[in-house]
């Protein structure tokens, strides 16, 4: 297939900008400055591109929320803060790709009126971050940032931040407290981002491999990225893929592939030629799926029927050798870690989570325990500030009903 986003993985040095135009990069930055906000929202609208850090929420919708009051600053923020385990497709779109980043990012801040946009890297993404710096400042050379962009009257700017570490800060209102200097918390809502954002004013949050497929589909058209995926889940999706296969790594595919596809044939298969016994679909913070659901079909709404979410696309598969309570306690382990400690019901239900499986590992747990591990998860789940407490929830729920007996065994 003519990938979206890996396009140009095998074009050698498409990091300097050379290379990246002579092959098409910032033709649709170019269009985008030829035409109005409106058209690239309404394009982006109708590509039916949705976000890819997570959520899936559409993204032209999105971008359609900032406010029309232009007398005050409008900020874009790029969220490179990629902390979910068992994802790191940012990393090598920053590593191999930045200017396709860049383009999207300075297109969707000339669709949401945002003269001002920061690029938020995660902070152990070093190399990552070099890259990115050297690609910006190419792109300032050419003169396709800056003041009164090629005549355009447009005014874009973009910074690279670099960010501390913090998996919370991921979570686009912390990643916004953080920006400004503050401990990165998860702000309440309403206000939401667009009305009431970073340093106070409308702000929009776009992951990186969002923004990496806006400069094609303005440049080919809303229906050239609808030939690939489903009707509601158009497009190509990174996947990483990790765990116990052959072949891990970066995979894009068009929504909908079956999951079996991509682990036997992208992923090569289970080492040692084993059985698959489960599959954590995307990202730690998704629901366990078991080995009778690799042929559920990857996009939003399949995977939902499944009874996971497609989240970040962070595929991890387990063999028929795994422990799924060890598996169950070190997400869990995770979460309690990166818990920032502003709710109660994240904090401490975290801690208990980690403090229970550690018990029934111990041998020293009761029949009551797994009733409590459910119960601990019902009080989390919906009740935090952000989604943190739900991500370690949800995993923690779906591992105790599918693998009762193995839990049962230990106890």
């Amino acid at each position: 297939m003519d990938d979206v986003i890996f396009k140009y993985r095998n074009i050698e040095g498409m990091t300097d900008i050379r290379v990246a135009i002579q092959h098409g990069a910032y033709e649709g930055w170019r269009k985008a400055l030829r035409i109005t906000p409106e058209t690239i929202i309404e394009t982006v609208k109708a590509s039916g591109l949705r976000g890819r850090g997570g959520a899936g929420f559409p993204t032209g919708l999105k971008w359609s929320f900032m406010p029309k009051d232009y007398s005050k600053p409008h900020f874009l923020l790029a969220n490179a803060d990629e902390s979910e385990p068992g994802t790191f497709k940012d990393r090598e779109i920053m590593l191999k790709l930045p200017h396709l980043l860049i383009e999207g990012a300075a297109i969707a801040s000339m669709a949401t009126r945002s003269k001002k946009c920061f690029i938020y890297v995660r902070g152990e993404y070093l190399p990552a971050m070099k890259i990115l710096e050297q690609a910006l400042a190419q792109v300032y050379q050419e003169r396709l940032l800056g003041k009164n962009i090629l005549g355009s009257g447009i005014d874009v700017d973009i910074d690279i931040y670099r960010g501390a570490g913090a998996y919370i800060c991921g979570e686009e209102t912390a990643l916004m407290d953080s920006i400004q200097g503050d401990r990165g918390h998860p702000r309440e809502r309403p206000p939401y981002p667009a009305q009431k954002g970073a340093w106070g004013f409308p702000t929009t949050v776009n992951n990186v491999e969002t923004l990496s497929s806006v400069g094609q589909i303005i440049q080919n058209g809303a229906e050239w990225y609808r030939q690939w995926g489903t009707e509601k889940s158009p497009g190509t999706k990174i996947f990483s893929l990790s765990g116990h296969v052959k072949n891990p790594g970066n995979y894009e595919l068009p929504l909908g592939t079956p999951l079996r596809e991509i682990i036997y044939n992208h992923g090569g298969g289970i080492r040692g030629d084993k059985k698959v016994k489960c599959v954590i679909p995307g990202g730690s913070s998704t629901a366990f799926l078991d080995s009778s659901k690799i042929d559920t079909r990857m996009d939003f709404e399949s995977i939902a029927a499944a009874g996971s979410q497609l989240g970040s696309g962070g595929i991890i598969v387990m063999d028929e050798d795994t422990d799924m309570v060890k598996a169950t306690l070190r997400v869990a382990e995770f979460y309690a870690h990166e818990s920032c400690g502003k709710c109660t019901p994240c904090h401490q239900g975290t801690w208990w989570l980690v403090k229970i499986l550690n018990r029934i590992l111990d041998g020293k747990g009761s029949k009551n325990d797994l009733d409590l591990i459910l119960d601990i998860c019902d009080n989390m789940e919906g009740n935090c500030f952000c989604l943190l407490g739900d991500a370690c929830a949800i995993p923690m729920r779906s591992a105790v009903k599918i693998f009762r007996d193995e839990f049962d065994d230990h106890l």
